[in-house]
C-alpha cells in the first residue's frame, strides 16, 4: 500500500461513505441532482481545519520546550540550530515541488475538474491531511465533500479518488521495491542486511504483481457471487484498478506528478540531512523515510512525535546515528506540515469564497486531443 499516501486507505473509504451502492460515474462536472452529504458542513470543516492548525501550534511548541528542555536531547536541538539555512531553504522549495505534484497528479486523475478549482482541491486535502486528527481521513474526505457540493456524482467521486489513491500506491510501492532491491544486490552503497533490504523490496514487488492480477481475481469473484452487493464490490473493484493501471502504463508527462509527490518529499528529509552536515546513503533514507511514514495511520494531529520517533527508529536501524536523525526529522517534518498546511488553508478560503461562480468543466484527453487534430489540419 501507498506509504506517503499512505493513510489514504482511511480518507478512500471515507470518500467510498458518501456513494450509495448503486452510484455511476457520471460523465459531467456539473450534475446536479445530489443532496449535501449528512452531517457536513462549512462551518464543520472550517472548525476541523482550525481546530488542526492550532493543535499543530501547540503541540508544535511542546516538540521544541522538549529539545530545549530535555539534557538528552540537548544535541539534537544545538544541531537543529545549527542547520544551514541554505539546504533548509532548498527543503522548502522541494516541498513547494511535492504540493505541486500532487496537485498536477490530481488534475490528472478528476481531468474534468478546472484546473484553478482542482488546484484548490488538491491543495486543501493536503492541508487536512496535515493537520486534521483523522489519521488521513480528513484529506480525501473534504476533497469529496467540496466536490460533491459543486455538483460532481458522489460515485465519480469514489471511483476517481479510488484511482488517485492506487496510483499514488503504485509509485510508493515500485520506490520503495527497486530501491531495497537495487541496495541488497549491492547496486546502491548502504547496508546489505537481507531483512533490511530484500525483505522490503520482495514484499513490494509481491504486492504490486497482486495489484496487477486483482482485477482478474475480482471478476471471477463476482461471477461466483452472481449478484448482490458483495459482487457489485468486487466488479467496482475490477474496474478501479483497470482504470489506475490505464493512467499508470499509459505514456502521459502528468505522471510525473505523481513521482515529485513522492521523490520531492523524499528530498526534503535528504536536504534536512544535508543542512547537518551528516548525510546517509540516499537509498537509507528512502527506505527509511517509506517505512518510517507508516506511523501516520495514527489519528493523532500532524503526527508531531509519532513520524519522527518512526523516522529515528528506522534510520538507526539502517545505520545512522541518531543525533542527525532525529535533527533531520524533527526539521523535515516541520517543513512537511507547515507548508501544505498554510498553503491548503489559504486554497480553502478561496473555495469558500469562489462557491456561488460558475464551474465549467474541462474537455476531456479525448476531446481535446480531437481539437489538437482538427486545429492542425486547418494549419
Amino acid at each position: 500500500m501507498s506509504v506517503r499516501e499512505r493513510d489514504g486507505r482511511n480518507a478512500y473509504d471515507s470518500a467510498r461513505r458518501l456513494a450509495p451502492a448503486q452510484a455511476t460515474a457520471g460523465p459531467s462536472m456539473s450534475t446536479p441532482d445530489l443532496r449535501e452529504p449528512q452531517g457536513v458542513s462549512e462551518s464543520d470543516q472550517a472548525r476541523r481545519l482550525r481546530n488542526g492548525l492550532v493543535s499543530l501550534v501547540v503541540v508544535g511548541v511542546l516538540v521544541i520546550g522538549l529539545l530545549l528542555a530535555v539534557p538528552g536531547l540537548h544535541g539534537v536541538g544545538h544541531l537543529v540550530a545549527h542547520m544551514s539555512i541554505g539546504w533548509l531553504a532548498a527543503g522548502a522549495a522541494l516541498e513547494i515541488l511535492s504540493c505541486l505534484g500532487y496537485v498536477l497528479i490530481f488534475l490528472t486523475v478528476f481531468d474534468r475538474a478546472p484546473i484553478v478549482f482542482g488546484a484548490r482541491v488538491a491543495l486543501t486535502e493536503m492541508a487536512f491531511g496535515a493537520a486534521v486528527s483523522l489519521g488521513g481521513a480528513g484529506s480525501i474526505a473534504v476533497g469529496a465533500w467540496l466536490l460533491h457540493e459543486r455538483g460532481v456524482p458522489t460515485g465519480r467521486i469514489a471511483e476517481r479518488s479510488a484511482v488517485l489513491f492506487l496510483l499514488t500506491s503504485a509509485i510508493n510501492l515500485l520506490t520503495l521495491a527497486g530501491t531495497g532491491l537495487a541496495l541488497g544486490l549491492g547496486i546502491l552503497p548502504g547496508p546489505r542486511n537481507p531483512l533490511l533490504t530484500f525483505l522490503p523490496g520482495g514484499v513490494c514487488v509481491a504486492l504490486f504483481l497482486f495489484f496487477l492480477v486483482l482485477p482478474r481475481l475480482s471478476d471471477l469473484g463476482a461471477r461466483t457471487r452472481g449478484s448482490g452487493r458483495l459482487a457489485t464490490a468486487l466488479h467496482a473493484t475490477a474496474t478501479t484498478i483497470r482504470a489506475t493501471r490505464g493512467t499508470l502504463l499509459r505514456p502521459d508527462w502528468r505522471l510525473l506528478g505523481a513521482i515529485a509527490y513522492l521523490w520531492c518529499d523524499i528530498g526534503v528529509l535528504w536536504a534536512c540531512f544535508q543542512a547537518t552536515g551528516h548525510t546517509p546513503p540516499i537509498a537509507v533514507i528512502v527506505l527509511a523515510y517509506q517505512i518510517g511514514y507508516l506511523a501516520n495511520v495514527l489519528p493523532i494531529p500532524g503526527n508531531i512525535g509519532t513520524l519522527e520517533g518512526s523516522f529515528v527508529g528506522m534510520l538507526v536501524l539502517y545505520g545512522v546515528k541518531a543525533t542527525p536523525a532525529a535533527a533531520a526529522s524533527v526539521v523535515y517534518h516541520a517543513i512537511a506540515l507547515w507548508i501544505p498546511a498554510i498553503w491548503g488553508t489559504f486554497g480553502f478560503i478561496r473555495l469558500r469564497r469562489s462557491l456561488k461562480e460558475p464551474l465549467t468543466p474541462r474537455a476531456t484527453r479525448e476531446e481535446r486531443a480531437e481539437l489538437r487534430r482538427e486545429r492542425r489540419a486547418l494549419k
